[in-house]
């Protein structure tokens, strides 16, 4: 029995007249009849009792009919869900997010997900520093990364999204927070939160930052996650040099401030340069097309 079988036993069970039902699918009548008649002898029943004014389904065609409709519905729903994976509509994505990207970024990537391809099953991992996603996306354990460039595992692909300057995370009621503004000078002699240094893009650019402003700190002390040094800052118990996205993370008893020298860290998107997938290959350029604010692509 084939497909082509069972989308004739419809058409003729629907238009009742198999001269209609030829001409609906294209087909002269006489193959029409045939290929009906071969159905049954497959099924060793008549499907159809016929007049020379109409065709009526038999207790077997009745029989058969729902099950033959099911089963086209099956088959062209499957046909769907594989043209729409093909395409690039339908499927999952992994995506890494840098930890200070996860207030800011995390929530639009998933906005424009569940607008655009609704069909996407999103599988987002947060507070991955960049080797931990360059990695991963060489190993295909990630489709995209959002993340602290530079990336320098080779074959990987980034793009600028945007600079982000560094601002100053303080407990409310600290001496600095009441300023409108400070400078990289005014935190000598401060309790200092920041990331794990040997692999953090953001400690080491805090690091170059209090260096070249010439400034000496208090002490400090290394955080792995963003939410918890920023719980930390509101615990009083230091003060924290983040990228500007931080401040999507709004918490008790925290007060952001711009920092006039501090300069800037980048955020960037991420990917395999061989990349293929459809669906991985249209979300990235979705993300480029409403993420991007700086057009320069780079090779890593």
């Amino acid at each position: 029995m084939e497909l082509r079988h069972l989308r004739y036993f419809v058409a003729v069970a629907q238009h009742r007249h198999f001269g209609r039902a030829a001409d609906h699918l294209n087909i002269s009548q006489p193959p029409l009849s045939q290929q009906i008649r071969q159905l049954e002898r497959e099924l060793g029943a008549e499907l159809f009792a016929r007049t020379t004014r109409r065709v009526e389904l038999t207790e077997a065609g009745r029989v058969f009919y729902p099950d033959a409709v099911a089963i086209l519905a099956e088959v062209d729903a499957a046909r769907a869900r594989v043209q729409a994976l093909a395409e690039g509509w339908s499927g999952l994505l992994r995506i890494g997010f840098a930890g200070s990207a996860s207030y800011r970024q995390l929530p639009q990537v998933a906005r424009l997900v569940q607008h655009y391809l609704p069909h996407v099953e999103l599988q987002m991992s947060s507070e991955m520093l960049t080797p931990e996603q360059e990695q991963a996306l060489a190993e295909s354990r990630l489709d995209l990364g959002i993340l602290r460039p530079p990336v320098r595992v080779p074959g990987i692909a980034t793009r600028t999204l945007a600079s982000e300057p560094l601002i100053l995370a303080a407990p409310a009621g600290h001496p600095l927070s009441a300023r409108e503004e400070i400078s990289v000078a005014d935190l000598a002699g401060e309790a200092l939160l920041t990331y794990p240094g040997a692999r953090s893009v953001v400690a080491a650019r805090v690091a170059e930052t209090l260096r070249e402003a010439g400034t000496t700190i208090g002490r400090s002390r290394d955080v792995a996650q963003t939410s918890s040094m920023i719980a930390l800052v509101a615990a009083g118990m230091g003060v924290a040099l983040v990228p500007d996205s931080v401040r999507a993370l709004t918490m008790e008893g925290v007060t952001y401030l711009p920092v006039t020298d501090a300069g800037t860290v980048d955020l960037a998107l991420a990917w395999r340069e061989d990349e293929t997938s459809p669906l991985i290959v249209r979300f990235r350029d979705l993300l480029l097309t409403h993420l991007a604010t700086n057009k320069h692509e780079k090779a890593a």
